[in-house]
């Protein structure tokens, strides 16, 4: 049960409305009702969310979400992203895979990117020039950027949802 209350859309002010309706085209998840507490906020972190990661490929955006939220133990963002990479193709095998931090199944840049990713999770103030090389050698530098700002947003939304007690608005999959 949510830690605090969620504005729903009948009890919306204004701007949060709008917000729901115009760019969550009607279906505010749990998170959004939970920052509507603050409507900037909310605006600018829809934004802001929406502009990361998108020099990446989908299908790798997803992959490294999951994983720092497995890692991190989010059942909620972990869970929004296992449904949204059904969407690019990714299978059970491959969520178990990321469950478990076995890369094999992946090509080389999602291998670096995914124990990039991790590193960067765990011991972020560890890392070093031979752990951000390999990067340069799969992706750009605009690239580079959107990985570490994916990384850190999905380390930032691990640590606003489950928290704060938000639950599922649907059926959670078994991993």
């Amino acid at each position: 049960m949510a830690r605090l209350s969620l504005i729903s859309p009948d009890t919306a002010v204004a701007d949060v409305k709008e917000i729901y309706e115009k760019t969550l085209r009607g279906k505010p998840g749990n998170a959004q009702k939970a920052l509507a507490h603050r409507p900037e906020m909310l605006k600018n972190f829809l934004g802001f969310y929406g502009s990361v990661g998108k020099s990446l490929d989908r299908k790798l955006y997803e992959l490294i979400y999951i994983r720092v939220s497995l890692i991190n133990g989010c059942r909620y963002c972990t869970q929004h992203h296992v449904t949204s990479s059904k969407r690019v193709g990714l299978t059970p095998e491959d969520w178990a895979a990321l469950n478990a931090g076995d890369y094999s199944r992946f090509d080389d840049k999602a291998r670096t990117a995914l124990t990039y990713a991790e590193k960067l999770t765990r011991a972020p103030q560890s890392i070093t020039d031979t752990d951000f090389a390999p990067l340069r050698g799969q992706f750009s530098e605009p690239e580079i950027v959107d990985l570490h700002l994916l990384t850190g947003l999905a380390n930032l939304t691990n640590r606003f949802t489950d928290p704060l007690g938000l639950e599922l608005e649907f059926p959670q999959q078994n991993i």
